[in-house]
């Protein structure tokens, strides 16, 4: 039913049925990869304009048949005769069962939580601070919200006129109570359900365009989309963690644009987990990682913790995957703007060993 999802969307909008659309796969990245690509078809002059965005939804996951049932229903589908068809039910009906939709990577069916729980571990990434950096998340940006800060970015619906997850009264001492859920049999768990980001519906998109097209329309350029870069580790039989390919795209990216960690007024990365977080900051200090890991000189060094994330993001918000790139996107330009102009960095771990990043500016 979700065949060619945007391509529907666009079907039953109001924009012309002659606006082609095409659909992007990336899990997590899926967001900011769709925003590359029209970036990318702006920047080359294919198109004047382009909407770039994702939805996903894990309230309304779709649910499978066992693989015995399938080819059962399969020849039911092929039989010839009435009788053929009916034979062929009568066939299935000891293997009626479904398979309910597993959050586990296929090449070694554990969980991002049970992933990011070996990297917590080979960082030391203490629970303290895990949890101190969940309760600021949720803080900043139920204190961006009362500010209206997403007052001309949030599109209500059914009622709800804010991320239903935002826990604004999140304290480092709430937190502290909740029992670890992830990496209990590794010992000294660190992981929870506070300091991990839920998994959520949700919907984002980001208008882009050509300079000329804005001024045509009379509309106000938020920020700029300067460039991108993605990378993958191997997760599976590699030493890398399965939500640190970000670490491996960030060097590249400002090394193409001669820029520096230091050089970015904010910093939004994809809070799919505190603990990832702070293993990602981590490692960029890190001489070793750095140069052992990613080829450089030396560390690429500290950011100024301030800037990181400042009205909150993914455990705060939640997670709907596909949408999260949008979001992400759609707050660090409105800051930009805000804060009469400047330069984000935006990184967001993906499964599958993933990693997608951008820069953007005003």
């Amino acid at each position: 039913r979700d065949f060619n999802l945007i391509r529907e969307c666009v079907l039953g909008s109001p924009l012309s049925p002659y606006t082609p659309a095409f659909d992007i796969q990336q899990a997590c990245g899926t967001g900011l990869q769709a925003i590359t690509a029209v970036a990318d078809g702006i920047a080359r002059g294919r198109y004047d304009v382009a909407v770039g965005g994702g939805v996903d939804t894990t309230s309304d996951a779709p649910i499978g048949v066992s693989e015995d049932l399938r080819l059962s229903l399969l020849e039911v589908n092929r039989a010839r005769s009435p009788k053929d068809q009916v034979l062929g039910i009568l066939k299935a009906l000891p293997k009626l069962g479904i398979e309910i939709p597993k959050n586990g990577e296929p090449r070694t069916g554990m969980s991002m939580g049970e992933h990011a729980a070996i990297t917590a571990k080979e960082f030391g990434i203490k629970r303290a601070d895990q949890d101190a950096l969940a309760a600021a998340s949720h803080q900043k940006m139920a204190a961006a919200y009362d500010a209206g800060f997403f007052d001309d970015l949030i599109t209500p619906y059914m009622g709800l006129l804010r991320d239903q997850n935002l826990r604004g009264d999140s304290t480092v001492e709430k937190l502290a109570k909740l029992k670890p859920v992830f990496g209990v049999s590794l010992g000294d768990a660190t992981m929870t359900a506070g300091n991990s980001t839920p998994l959520t519906d949700g919907a984002s998109t980001v208008l882009l365009s050509s300079d000329e097209w804005a001024q045509e329309k009379g509309l106000p350029v938020l920020a700029y989309f300067v460039d991108s870069e993605t990378a993958a580790v191997d997760y599976v039989n590699g030493p890398d963690g399965l939500l640190m390919a970000p670490t491996y795209a960030i060097p590249r990216l400002l090394k193409r644009n001669g820029l520096t960690l230091q050089d970015f007024d904010f910093y939004e990365i994809h809070e799919a987990f505190a603990s990832v977080v702070l293993a990602t900051l981590q490692a960029f200090e890190s001489e070793e990682y750095c140069k052992e890991r990613l080829g450089l000189d030396g560390a690429l060094g500290s950011i100024d913790r301030s800037k990181l994330n400042v009205n909150g993001s993914s455990l705060a918000a939640g997670h709907p995957f596909a949408a999260t790139g949008g979001r992400i996107v759609a707050q660090a330009a409105k800051q930009i703007k805000a804060n009469g102009g400047g330069r984000a960095l935006i990184s967001i771990c993906a499964a599958g060993g993933q990693g997608v990043t951008a820069i953007i500016e005003g």
